[in-house]
């Protein structure tokens, strides 16, 4: 089952390493990581993706809350939290824009941002599961050829800091 753990850390050399060094050691797969400065700058937060039972992942935030730099672990539930991600995806340009491809396009909230002889970059942003039902579309009427996704970002949806 996916889980996203929110992470608050000291931004400092090794803190990155450490937790990652974590989820290796123990055999926990990370399926998206992302980490950025906060408003503090001596802070650093990063939201993990991984997947497990409800025992992995109170192992895994046990684990975190014991490394130096990390100062505050929560796990969030889709209640309390927006998340955002932004794919690129090329696609085979057949020539010309097809009425389909430009509905799928316009109701997902998309856009084609480069056009070359033959091929489509199309920008998508929303949530995992909006990005992959948007793929699981397009692979049906294109080729898809690459796909670069940035990974989870996410804030809580209440009033009180991280």
């Amino acid at each position: 089952m996916k889980h996203i753990l929110l992470i608050l850390l000291e931004n400092e050399p090794g803190s990155l390493s450490r937790v990652i060094g974590l989820f290796s050691q123990r055999g926990y797969n990370i399926e998206s990581i992302t980490v950025s400065p906060t408003e503090d700058t001596t802070l650093s937060s990063m939201t993990i993706q991984t997947n497990g039972d409800k025992k992995t992942i109170e192992q895994i935030e046990k684990q975190l809350h014991k490394l130096i730099n990390v100062l505050k672990v929560i796990q969030i539930n889709q209640n309390n939290y927006i998340e955002r991600e932004i794919a690129l995806i090329k696609i085979k340009n057949s020539g010309y824009i097809s009425k389909q491809l430009k509905l799928i396009i316009d109701v997902f909230n998309s856009k084609i941002i480069d056009i070359t002889s033959n091929i489509y970059i199309i920008e998508i942003i929303g949530s995992s599961k909006k990005i992959n039902n948007f793929l699981n579309i397009i692979k049906k009427i294109s080729k898809i050829i690459e796909i670069s996704r940035s990974g989870i970002i996410g804030i809580i949806k209440e009033s009180t800091k991280f």
